[in-house]
C-alpha cells in the first residue's frame, strides 16, 4: 500500500501516549512535581506527531495517484484515530493540571483509580496489533472499554457524593472527581477509536451499538450469516434519521438485503406495517429478513429489491417503459384503494401536519413566514391567518371513507422492475388507513419540486403530474367524493410549503412557499358551496 513511513509514525504516537498515560498513572502514585514537566513535554511531542500523521494522510488523500476504497477507508481510520490520541495526551496534561489543587498527595488513594488507569493502558496496547492484523474481535475489545471505564467512573462518582453529603475535604473532592471524569472522557476517545478501527476492517462506519444489533440481526435473519460473511454499503438521502445499507454476501449467490437501524418506534411500526401490507397485497413490500430489537435500538433486515425507483424512472427511463410504470402504478393505487376503503366521514390533519413542521421550514428559510400587509385597499393575510382559516375549512369538508396508506409516497419510496412489470413499496412507516388524499397529494408535488429544469424533464414531471391527477380525480368521481378537490387543495398547499425545508435553491423553494398561500389564499377567499370547488390546477404544471 506503501503506507509503510505513515504507519510507522502512527505505532509511534501510540507508544508515545501510552507512555504519557503510564507518566499520569505515576504522577497520581507519587505527585513527583518534576513529572509535570515531562508530561508537558510529552504533550508537545504527540502533537507534532500527530500533525505529522495528518499531514501524511492528507498528502495522499489529495495526490495525483488515485486511491482504492480500502486504502481511502484506512487513511481515514488512521487520521480519526491520531485526532483521538492526541486527545488522550491532552486529558492526561489536564490530569496532571488538577493534581497541583490536591492538599495531599495521598488524598486520591483513598478513592481507587489504578483499575482505569490500567484499563486505559490494556486498551492503547491492543491499538497497533489490532490494525495491523484487522482483529475485529480485537476492534470490539476496544470499543467496549468505555463501557467499562463509565461504569468505573460511576461507582467513584457516587463515592465522591457520598463524601461531599459530609461538608468535609470538599476541595479534595472536587478536584479528585476533574481527574475522574478525564480519565471517563479518555474511554471516550477509546470507543472513537475502536469505531475507527471497526471502518478500517469493515469499509462501513459503525456504531459499536449499531454493529451490535446488526451482529444480532443477521444472526436472527433468513440470511444465516455472521458480520464477517457480508459487505456493506451505505445507502444515503434518508431523511428518517435511521441507518440504511445494503448488505452484500462475499461468497455465494446468496440473497442481498437492506439492513435498516435507529429508533425503536419508526423501526416497530414499519415491520408491524409490512405485515399489514403483506396480507392486503402479497408482494407489494419487501419480504422482511431478520427482526432484532434490544435496549437501544431496533434494527430490520429486508428483501433487496431489483429495479429503480419511479424517480429514476421518470428521469432515466425510456418513454415507453415511463408509460408502463405510470399504468402499473395508477393500477396497483386503484386496486389497494378499492380493497381496503372504509366508507364514513373521517376528519382530516393536513393544517396540523403544517403547523408540526413550520419550526423546521424557518430553520432552513427564517423568511418563509408572511406577515399582514396592505397593498392600497387591499389587505394580504398573514400566514398565520391563512392557516388558521384553513384549518376551519378543513373541518368542514372531512374525507367521506379512509384507505390504506403508503403515508410517504414520493417518488424514491415505489419500485418498478421493468422485467417483471411490477410495483413495489418501501419505507413503510406512515402507512395507516387515512384520506387517500393524503397520498395522492405527496406524490403530485414529490414529482413537481425534482430539482431539474430542462425543458424535456419538465415536460415528463407534467405528463406525469397531469397522468394522475386525471386518474385521482376519476377516484374520487366514482366514490361520489364531492369535497375531494377542496380537500385536495388543502393537502397540496401543505405539500408545497413543507416541501421548501428540503430545498435550498432560493428561487426554486420561494416559488413553492408562493404557491402554497396561493391555494390557502384561493381557498380562504372561496364563497360558494365546496363542492362546488375546483383545485387551481395551473400551479401544479411548470
Amino acid at each position: 500500500m506503501g503506507h509503510e513511513s505513515l504507519n510507522e509514525n502512527f505505532r509511534f504516537l501510540v507508544i508515545e501516549v501510552e507512555g504519557q498515560v503510564r507518566l499520569t498513572a505515576q504522577l497520581l502514585h507519587t505527585c513527583q512535581t518534576d513529572l509535570l514537566d515531562k508530561i508537558a513535554a510529552k504533550d508537545d511531542y504527540i502533537d507534532n506527531l500527530k500533525s505529522v500523521v495528518e499531514k501524511k494522510c492528507f498528502s495522499r488523500l489529495t495526490g495525483d495517484v488515485p486511491t482504492a476504497q480500502e486504502d481511502l477507508n484506512t487513511l481515514r481510520a488512521i487520521h480519526i484515530m491520531s485526532v483521538n490520541l492526541e486527545r488522550i495526551g491532552d486529558f492526561c496534561v489536564n490530569i496532571a493540571r488538577q493534581t497541583r489543587y490536591l492538599s495531599s498527595v495521598d488524598f486520591i488513594h483513598r478513592l481507587e483509580y489504578r483499575d482505569m488507569i490500567e484499563t486505559i493502558d490494556a486498551t492503547l496496547s491492543r491499538i497497533t496489533p489490532v490494525f495491523q492484523n484487522k482483529d475485529l474481535s480485537g476492534a470490539l475489545r476496544i470499543c467496549r472499554s468505555e463501557y467499562h471505564l463509565d461504569r468505573m467512573f460511576k461507582e467513584r462518582f457516587d463515592q465522591i457524593l457520598t463524601s461531599l453529603r459530609k461538608g468535609k475535604d470538599v476541595e479534595d473532592l472536587l478536584t479528585t472527581l476533574f481527574i475522574f471524569r478525564y480519565l471517563e472522557r479518555i474511554g471516550d476517545s477509546l470507543l472513537n477509536m475502536g469505531e475507527a478501527l471497526l471502518f478500517a476492517i469493515n469499509g462501513e462506519k459503525l456504531k459499536i451499538e449499531q454493529y451490535e444489533t446488526l451482529r444480532e440481526t443477521l444472526s436472527n435473519s433468513q440470511l444465516q450469516a455472521s458480520f464477517l460473511d457480508v459487505e456493506l454499503s451505505s445507502i444515503l438521502g434518508s431523511r428518517s434519521g435511521c441507518r440504511i445499507s445494503r448488505i452484500q454476501p462475499k461468497t455465494g449467490d446468496r440473497t442481498q438485503g437492506i439492513f435498516k437501524e435507529g429508533n425503536r418506534k419508526k423501526i416497530r411500526c414499519e415491520h408491524e406495517n409490512m405485515q399489514q401490507w403483506e396480507a392486503i397485497q402479497p408482494g407489494l413490500v419487501p419480504n422482511v429478513l431478520g427482526y432484532h430489537e434490544n435496549n437501544g435500538s431496533t434494527a430490520i433486515i429486508v428483501e433487496y429489491l431489483s429495479g429503480l425507483t419511479f424517480e429514476e424512472i421518470l428521469l432515466n427511463s425510456e418513454e415507453e417503459t415511463l408509460n408502463t410504470c405510470v399504468l402499473r402504478l395508477i393500477n396497483t393505487i386503484d386496486r389497494i384503494w378499492r380493497q381496503t376503503r372504509r366508507p364514513g366521514h373521517f376528519p382530516t390533519d393536513h393544517m396540523a401536519q403544517l403547523n408540526k413542521r413550520l419550526e423546521s421550514i424557518r430553520e432552513v428559510h427564517p423568511s418563509y413566514h408572511r406577515d399582514e400587509k396592505c397593498l392600497g385597499d387591499l389587505d394580504i393575510p398573514s400566514s398565520d391567518h391563512l392557516i388558521s382559516a384553513c384549518t376551519a375549512i378543513e373541518k368542514e369538508i372531512p374525507a367521506p371513507c379512509h384507505v390504506f396508506i403508503h403515508g410517504d409516497f414520493n417518488v424514491n419510496n415505489v419500485f418498478y422492475d421493468a422485467r417483471a412489470q411490477s410495483i413495489r413499496y418501501i419505507d413503510l412507516y406512515r402507512s395507516q388507513f387515512s384520506d387517500y388524499v393524503q397520498d395522492a397529494s405527496v406524490f403530485l408535488v414529490s414529482n413537481y419540486r425534482l430539482p431539474f429544469f430542462s425543458n424535456e424533464v419538465r415536460r415528463r414531471l407534467n405528463y406525469v403530474i397531469r397522468r394522475f391527477l386525471v386518474f385521482f380525480r376519476k377516484f374520487s368521481n366514482e366514490i361520489a367524493d364531492t369535497l375531494f378537490e377542496a380537500r385536495m387543495t388543502l393537502a397540496l398547499a401543505r405539500s408545497f410549503y413543507t416541501s421548501t425545508r428540503f430545498e435550498l435553491n432560493p428561487g426554486f423553494s420561494r416559488h413553492m412557499f408562493l404557491i402554497a398561500h396561493f391555494l390557502m389564499e384561493t381557498l380562504v377567499s372561496h364563497e360558494n358551496s365546496w363542492e362546488a370547488f375546483t383545485i387551481p390546477e395551473k400551479v401544479l404544471f411548470s
